[in-house]
């Protein structure tokens, strides 16, 4: 070293104020009057959920985070902005589909019985 006193960067985030979300893209506005938008290809939860389960999300109270509480998903800005995939194990993403193929089926079952 010699003798510099190092600057440390703090990354600031800027809070998400407003998420849109269709077939192909997720799109997020921010404070900062920036939209960031990723395929949703890149979320497989997002990819195979219907487009009333994609509605139904929620900004983080702190507003640095979206979760939707049908699909199990959250994401969050620093992940987005750095422009990270899901991580999801194809395990894992096996498991979630498993899971909601038989949730449809007990559904189906308790509406025929109901009718």
């Amino acid at each position: 070293m010699n003798g510099m006193p190092s600057a440390k960067a703090a990354l600031v985030l800027p809070k998400i104020i407003s998420v849109r979300i269709d077939d192909n893209d997720l799109s997020l506005d921010l404070e900062d009057s920036r939209t960031v938008s990723v395929p949703i290809g890149w979320y497989p939860r997002l990819s195979y959920g219907m487009p009333a389960e994609r509605a139904n999300f929620q900004i983080s109270s702190a507003g640095y985070g979206v979760h939707w509480p049908d699909l199990d998903e959250d994401i969050g800005i620093e992940g987005l902005l750095l422009g990270k995939k899901s991580t999801e194990s194809l395990a894992s993403f096996e498991q979630w589909l498993q899971k909601r193929k038989k949730a449809k089926k007990a559904k189906a079952v308790f509406s025929q019985v109901a009718a």
